[in-house]
């Protein structure tokens, strides 16, 4: 598959997904459902019927019969297979968006229409009748056109996004951004893990749970998010929301670092302290109030903790920890101590969690903590009064791009 396919067929998952999720807030009842995956692509349940849609996206292709010619066969099939054994008769759609060749199609269909450019096809040479091949009376095929919507006039990729965006903005009361990168992520994320299931059951979601598991604002790193936005330009949304113009304020911010063990380097964690002390610390004298970052480091062992230490330290990099003298108790007084240019103190080491508590009890500064975390949010605090953005990272290098 050449790169271009590969897009294209990336680019026509999303599209689906979207759809997907379009669908689900667009439900007038909270009790209505999507199933991905299940008669066809999305299954569209609510409490007097079932909708099974088609769902394509060919935006270099130009729309002809044998385009949609197979999907219609399938699904006259399916229709055919539940009218004969007594069951509830669904609704199907074809939704799909083409480059051109819209005019081709006339609707409504008529059964000659339907017979002689959708039933009707050639394989190894010889012409099928697929109609005749599985006993459609002329009564059925006008049934089966009374409960099947063509629809190839569908919305471009990035149209449907802004809808899914404004929806989402409505729902959750939110910005853009945060409709993008919180619900929107989490969304996609949602829809990915049922799309997976093995079972049906397992791929149907309600609109009342869909909102419940979207509704939280955490940063992931979603790979099939990443493949819509793009990771540089991930991380420049970051940035731009988060991390322009921060050393303006004289705030206690707490930067919160995840270590992956395994692949954890002491010079790689070493340069971004020395990154974010530089960023956000301001100790001259023209400054009338100094201020300094805070930082812990999950994961770190302790005696790694105290050599990290050591070498900054011995590059003259001046730091405290919350313990004024060798020996002593953890002291939140001697943390929250006032930089300045006489005392040169340009970081903040909070070396465990639980101390966190206390300096965010004792500080009467505006506090906004940045976690950035590999599997899972590790610290848990859901203050209203408390700016907490908690953002997901495959790598440590990711926080240099995105402070």
């Amino acid at each position: 598959m050449n790169n271009r396919t590969a897009t294209d067929t990336i680019k026509g998952y999303f599209y689906q997904f979207d759809y997907s999720i379009k669908r689900i807030l667009e439900a007038s009842n909270e009790k209505d459902s999507i199933v991905i995956e299940g008669i066809e692509d999305i299954d569209i349940e609510t409490a007097t019927e079932t909708n099974a849609v088609q769902c394509k996206y060919y935006s270099k292709t130009e729309y002809n019969h044998s385009v949609i010619a197979k999907p219609i066969r399938l699904m006259l099939g399916h229709f055919i297979d539940e009218k004969r054994k007594g069951n509830k008769v669904l609704k199907y759609l074809l939704y799909g968006f083409y480059h051109s060749g819209h005019h081709k199609l006339s609707l409504p269909l008529s059964i000659d229409n339907l017979k002689n450019n959708f039933l009707t096809y050639t394989t190894k040479g010889l012409k099928k009748y697929h109609h005749t091949d599985i006993g459609a009376s002329d009564s059925e095929l006008n049934e089966f056109i009374s409960a099947l919507e063509i629809d190839i006039n569908a919305q471009e990729y990035n149209s449907q996004l802004d809808v899914i965006f404004n929806l989402l903005k409505k729902e959750f009361n939110c910005t853009e951004f945060e409709s993008e990168h919180f619900y929107y992520n989490n969304a996609l994320n949602v829809i990915k893990q049922i799309a997976v299931e093995p079972d049906i059951t397992g791929r149907k979601i309600s609109k009342t749970d869909f909102i419940s598991k979207i509704d939280y604002k955490t940063i992931l790193f979603n790979q099939w998010f990443l493949e819509y936005k793009g990771l540089t330009n991930h991380f420049k949304a970051l940035k731009k929301e988060y991390f322009t113009g921060l050393n303006s304020s004289p705030f206690d911010r707490f930067f919160l670092i995840d270590l992956d063990a395994p692949k954890y380097k002491r010079a790689e964690l070493k340069d971004l302290i020395l990154m974010i002390s530089k960023k956000w610390s301001k100790i001259s004298k023209r400054e009338s109030k100094p201020f300094c970052p805070f930082i812990h480091i999950n994961g770190i062992e302790v005696t790694e903790l105290i050599e990290l230490k050591k070498e900054l330290y011995l590059e003259e990099f001046f730091f405290i920890d919350g313990h004024p003298f060798h020996g002593a108790d953890f002291n939140v007084k001697s943390l929250l101590k006032k930089p300045n240019p006489e005392n040169g103190i340009v970081l903040k080491f909070v070396n465990e969690i639980n101390h966190l508590e206390e300096v965010l009890r004792e500080s009467n500064k505006t506090k906004e903590i940045y976690q950035f975390y590999f599997n899972s949010p590790y610290y848990v605090n859901d203050n209203a009064n408390l700016k907490h953005i908690k953002i997901q990272i495959n790598q440590l290098r990711n926080i240099k791009e995105i402070i």
